[in-house]
């Protein structure tokens, strides 16, 4: 007889095992999953229930493992809290954007930063990017800076270009360039994060302590929709690896509950810089060792083209209304496939951004030549978006193991978009290929970028189900997947996909006590009604972390 601390009953149990199995009851004990039962309670001489155990009647509610999000930015998504909503809806046009601006400007100390978040020119009433001289109107003593819906992209005023040493004669950087007017002259539009270093290395900082607090924030947001494994996707964009510091510490101190995943910026594991000496094994234990064992190394991290709706993803055809336009990758072919290889021959998984067409086949290209050079098993290299792979692509995935995290939100945020203006009707109807990716066997997850797009496992499972648009359009149904595959690609694939489905991602006895309790089974319901899925509680190692007061125990 087992001894338990946990015991759900009546339950709708979605297994989500290899067989999908389902189940009525479970128990748990130290934090592990210990007994399944296909009855609504289990055998009275299977498990001893004491005054201490939680037993938590679900009355038919279904119990799921909990959500992994295996690609975000959750302490960009932290400092977003902070600023101003730039975005579509609620602002129309840029006069919109420019008047919460100025309003959040004059209550902004001198010398401090305004900063907004969220616009989307292609939505906006003017259908242009915020300009230097739009915001030197209303803030021409204040540095402002307000950061496109794509992530990649930027808008500042006069100040900041010359608190930052931005002058009109500034040359582009590789993989980034700034905007200029008619005459040449910098108009504050500013395009991928090598552009952006001199812009911030002047934007002070929160402390550690108040981003680990920020963190803490966050994370509540991201527990209430049942995530319990989270990826930050890249953890060392600043060369003090502040980031790094308060992901760890957030950890150890238990502000951050969730299990944590860390992509580590590829320059900062190159000789002489931070990492370069270490292997993937020292990391790792060095990162589970300062978290309490919360946190733990996912991959080095690369980035080969920007953003389609920004006009900065690598495509081999131009984009469809700017003829002229193909994108550009961010790194030189032979000297990204050198620090592939080197990368590939110390052992690190690799992941690497890639959008357009051109940086997925730029990519494989990449890790086919690593392969060849150092063959290597189960090395489960990524490819983070894969928003426009051709069927070549969703092969040579396969061919080469290589695993892709697609960012399928874009198909509702963005699909209407993408077929009318960016990729045309034809490659704007394949975006983000699950069905291929299902026929050819191919690993894959779903994730959010949040916060590029909310962060809700249910909404993008909702999307690769539906694939419906924000004008109510659907977008190449060719291309939808099962709610079983969709669900599955959010727990169990990720779990493959972080190496750990031996501990997490199902509902299997020995596994994590990880779970989700949601109020209607996804698999049972109209599949457009799946986003609406209300989340009861989250747990973690069989402890409530979100919800606890809305499932009755007894």
């Amino acid at each position: 007889m087992i001894k338990i601390d946990l015991l759900f009953k009546n339950a709708n149990v979605l297994t989500l095992d290899n067989r999908n199995r389902r189940a009525g009851s479970v128990a748990v004990a130290n934090g592990k999953i210990v007994g399944i039962w296909r009855e609504c309670e289990p055998p009275k001489s299977a498990v001893e229930v004491t005054a201490s155990t939680n037993v938590v009647d679900l009355k038919g509610s279904t119990l799921i493992p909990g959500f992994i999000d295996t690609h975000n930015h959750i302490l960009a998504y932290g400092q977003i809290m902070r600023q101003v909503n730039c975005g579509t809806p609620p602002n129309q046009s840029i006069k919109d954007i420019l008047e919460v601006i100025g309003a959040k400007a004059k209550e902004t100390p001198n010398r401090e930063w305004v900063k907004g978040y969220g616009y989307d020119d292609t939505l906006l009433y003017e259908k242009r990017h915020i300009t230097r001289e739009d915001l030197d109107k209303v803030s021409p003593n204040k540095p402002v800076i307000i950061t496109h819906t794509s992530g990649h992209i930027s808008a500042v005023n006069s100040l900041a270009l010359q608190l930052s040493g931005l002058t009109d004669d500034v040359s582009d950087p590789q993989g980034g360039h700034y905007g200029r007017d008619e005459k040449g002259r910098l108009n504050g539009v500013i395009y991928e994060p090598a552009a952006m270093i001199p812009i911030n290395k002047q934007i002070p900082q929160m402390t550690v302590k108040q981003q680990i607090d920020m963190l803490g924030k966050a994370s509540k947001d991201y527990l209430a929709q049942g995530i319990t494994t989270n990826t930050d996707a890249a953890v060392g964009f600043t060369s003090d690896l502040q980031d790094l510091e308060i992901h760890l510490k957030a950890a150890e101190q238990g502000i951050n509950p969730m299990r944590t995943q860390l992509m580590i910026m590829h320059q900062q594991l190159r000789e002489g810089e931070a990492f370069g000496g270490y292997s993937p094994a020292q990391l790792d234990k060095e990162f589970q060792e300062r978290s309490g064992g919360r946190a733990k190394l996912d991959s080095a991290k690369m980035f080969q083209d920007g953003s389609i709706q920004g006009l900065t993803g690598a495509l081999r055809e131009p984009y469809y209304q700017n003829p002229d336009v193909y994108g550009k990758l961010i790194h030189p072919q032979e000297a990204f496939n050198e620090e592939v290889l080197d990368l590939h021959s110390r052992g690190f998984r690799i992941t690497t951004h890639g959008n357009g067409d051109r940086a997925i086949g730029s990519i494989l290209e990449a890790y086919e030549y690593a392969l060849s050079k150092s063959p290597r098993a189960d090395h489960r290299h990524r490819i983070e978006h894969v928003q426009s792979a051709t069927a070549e692509d969703v092969v040579k995935m396969k061919e080469l193991d290589v695993a892709g995290s697609f960012f399928i939100n874009h198909v509702y945020f963005w699909g209407d978009r993408h077929k009318q203006i960016f990729l045309g009707p034809e490659r704007g109807r394949r975006i983000s290929p699950l069905a291929e990716a299902v026929a050819h066997n191919l690993l894959f997850t779903l994730h959010s970028d949040c916060p590029i797009t909310p962060i809700s496992p249910l909404f993008s499972v909702w999307v690769a189900v539906n694939r419906i648009t924000r004008e109510g359009h659907v977008l190449g149904q060719e291309q939808r997947i099962d709610v079983e595959t969709a669900l599955k690609s959010m727990t169990i694939y990720g779990a493959k996909l972080n190496f750990d489905e031996a501990c997490s991602g199902s509902i299997e006895i020995g596994k994590h006590a990880d779970f989700a309790i949601l109020e209607a089974d996804p698999t049972a319901i109209h599949p457009e009604e799946i986003k609406d899925i209300s989340v009861l509680a989250t747990f973690i190692d069989g402890k409530p972390v979100y919800g606890q007061e809305t499932v009755r125990t007894s």
